[in-house]
């Protein structure tokens, strides 16, 4: 991994930024880079995934059927968005989307995060219906990562820099609507 300390912060302007650059080989994927920015002054965090071959947009889905689909290999660029319909949930990209190598069950230990996060700032604000949503969703979390209640996960990347790495995960190619002038 590369890295260059003491770097002017994009926010702060600080020199406490640290530059990340990490080379990765995924298997069915092919190279891959890996950035990072971290700012010890401001806490400002930046993570980026970029296939280092021009990819066609895409579209992948993948269902989860039992415990063993947690193991399976995600890549999330900052343009993708996420869909999963069990949860009623979308990741869309935007300013602070962050791209990341994980797999299904690190991304949903990132989505357990901050559903963990809303049901406490609930529970401080006496939000009863908000704390009830947050726990069920989050039994629902925990029956999908046992493998007792399947889950499909969809994601739309226009830059084509994501993917599932499965035999099960179905690809195709993204329409990308293009916005009037």
């Amino acid at each position: 991994m590369d890295q260059e300390e003491n770097q002017p912060c994009p926010i702060c302007g600080e020199k406490k930024c640290t530059l990340t650059q990490e080379e990765l080989d995924i298997p069915y994927f092919g190279k891959t880079y890996v950035f990072g920015m971290d700012c010890k002054a401001c806490g400002f965090h930046m993570s980026d995934v970029e296939a280092d071959e021009a990819k066609d947009p895409v579209k992948i889905e993948f269902t989860t059927e039992k415990a063993d689909d947690m193991n399976v290999r995600l890549v999330k660029s900052t343009e993708a968005t996420v869909r999963i319909p069990a949860l009623k949930l979308d990741i869309s990209p935007g300013p602070d989307a962050e791209g990341y190598v994980t797999n299904i069950e690190g991304l949903l230990q990132r989505i357990k995060k901050i559903i963990e996060q809303q049901r406490d700032a609930a529970a401080a604000e006496d939000d009863d219906a908000t704390k009830t949503t947050a726990k069920n969703l989050l039994k629902k979390i925990w029956k999908i990562e046992c493998g007792d209640v399947p889950m499909k996960i969809v994601i739309e990347d226009p830059s084509g820099n994501s993917a599932i790495i499965s035999e099960k995960a179905v690809k195709e190619k993204l329409t990308v609507k293009k916005k009037k002038a």
